[in-house]
């Protein structure tokens, strides 16, 4: 049993014991009985809803909010927190409480999970990432409740908090309301909370702690020695360039369209246009009809939902640095360099490889499931086919509204569209193949024609 093979089985159990846990009668509840078809029906409704929970995707065939009792839904809650925080994560956490000291094993299967630099403070990465966790979700629970709780009371205020709060930190998008955030895309308060723990959630918790620390020592021992490490600086400065680039470009695409913006004043066009470049990067939730939007809108979502999140970070997507080294790969090679440079820092060779493989691989799988997708159900069109798988592979969850449309085949290509998309394909195909030995043969170069 390698790392890889360590975590993609993980996953697989993950998703095994909350499809059981799903399917318990006491997790649904009496209108969601009535709504099933049958035994495959009820199997395929549970093993949809675990991967895409332990996948924290958010796409669901079922209205969450109806279909699942109060149980069901702290399932999900559980399910969505350990798929955000990893497998490895959890299970770490876990032998930390019953007292277990981390081997080398543990500590690799924590760096690849969470894809650091070293092993080094293993332990101390762990319980770092478990306090910033708990502490944003709780701050984020008792600022919803204040949205909530004066039309649906304390209690059940209290529960919509504590639910949107785990689901919007862990970009997992799975919303009790059957037409998601849609009915709170006009309060300020909501949208700024909810893009808040998206965001939090999904820059990395290396990027989180080394900006705490930076506060820290700026405002409290009011020293300015303090240098962000180059992580940081690609995943925040790329962050901040798509948030900004894609609020523009979909407050211009909607702005005239009836069916989303066109019938809000301005200020609130703005933050459904905030929402929407927040929430397509691996969040899922939706302030608008995702399957009104134009086609231009659509199209500008695809690369946003395949770039994701940032390493480190509860989102999915290829990641963030992963876009930025192939962007400057290829202003280098405009540029006729020899070398790709971020921030006055030479990128390795074998980084520039890796961002090559992650892309080409999630680009074939992409296609290779629309494929499949599309000759399993016919009816629908290719684009809202293709935004489904994207946003499936890339775990955002949002959907152009033809999810429970699709046959059981097509769902099933869904699975493991969202599994592959979770557990990263690189880590996937690594764990078919053991660790390759150093080799000391060195061949020749030849140059070929390229472009």
């Amino acid at each position: 049993m390698s790392v890889p093979r360590t975590i993609c089985l993980g996953f697989l159990v993950a998703i095994a014991i909350g499809t059981g846990l799903l399917m318990l009668p006491f997790a649904i509840s009496p209108e969601g009985f009535a709504t099933i078809d049958g035994p495959l029906d009820y199997i395929i409704k549970a093993l949809f809803t675990a991967t895409s929970s332990v996948c924290v995707t958010g796409l669901s065939i079922v209205n969450v909010g109806e279909f699942y009792s109060i149980w069901g839904q702290v399932f999900l809650c559980l399910l969505f927190q350990v798929g955000g925080l990893g497998y490895m994560t959890a299970t770490t956490f876990l032998l930390l409480i019953l007292g277990r000291k981390l081997g080398l094993r543990d500590k690799l299967a924590v760096q690849q999970s969470l894809d650091t630099p070293g092993i080094a403070g293993a332990k101390q990465l762990v319980r770092s990432i478990i306090i910033v966790t708990a502490v944003v979700e709780i701050a984020g629970a008792l600022l919803l409740m204040q949205v909530f709780q004066p039309e649906y009371g304390f209690i059940r205020g209290l529960w919509l908090g504590i639910f949107h709060s785990i689901s919007a930190f862990n970009n997992a998008g799975f919303s009790l309301f059957a037409n998601s955030l849609s009915d709170y895309g006009t309060s300020t308060l909501a949208i700024a909370i909810v893009t808040g723990l998206i965001i939090i959630g999904g820059i990395g918790y290396q990027t989180i702690v080394e900006t705490y620390t930076w506060i820290y020592r700026r405002f409290v021992k009011r020293s300015h020695r303090f240098s962000f490490s180059l992580n940081s600086k690609v995943v925040s400065s790329t962050t901040i360039a798509l948030l900004a680039i894609a609020t523009l470009t979909f407050l211009q695409t909607e702005y005239q369209n009836p069916d989303t913006l066109a019938p809000l004043s301005f200020w609130h066009k703005l933050l459904a246009a905030w929402f929407q470049s927040v929430t397509v990067r691996t969040a899922g939730f939706n302030t608008i009809d995702i399957g009104q939007m134009t086609v231009p809108s659509l199209v500008l979502t695809l690369p946003l939902m395949l770039i994701g999140s940032s390493p480190g970070g509860t989102g999915g997507g290829m990641k963030t640095t992963t876009f930025r080294i192939l962007l400057n790969a290829t202003i280098a090679a405009l540029q006729e360099r020899q070398e790709v440079l971020c921030y006055r820092r030479k990128i390795p060779n074998d980084l520039l490889i890796k961002a090559v493989g992650v892309i080409v691989s999630s680009l074939l799988v992409i296609i290779v499931a629309t494929m499949l997708v599309s000759m399993t159900s016919t009816s629908i069109d290719f684009l809202p086919i293709l935004f489904e798988v994207v946003s499936a592979f890339s775990t955002v969850g949002l959907s152009a509204g033809i999810t429970a449309n699709l046959s059981p085949i097509s769902l099933l290509v869904i699975i493991v569209t969202m599994y592959i998309g979770r557990v990263g394909i690189l880590m996937l195909m690594a764990s078919f193949y053991d660790n390759p030995m150093p080799s000391v043969i060195r061949y020749s170069e030849e140059d070929l024609l390229i472009g």
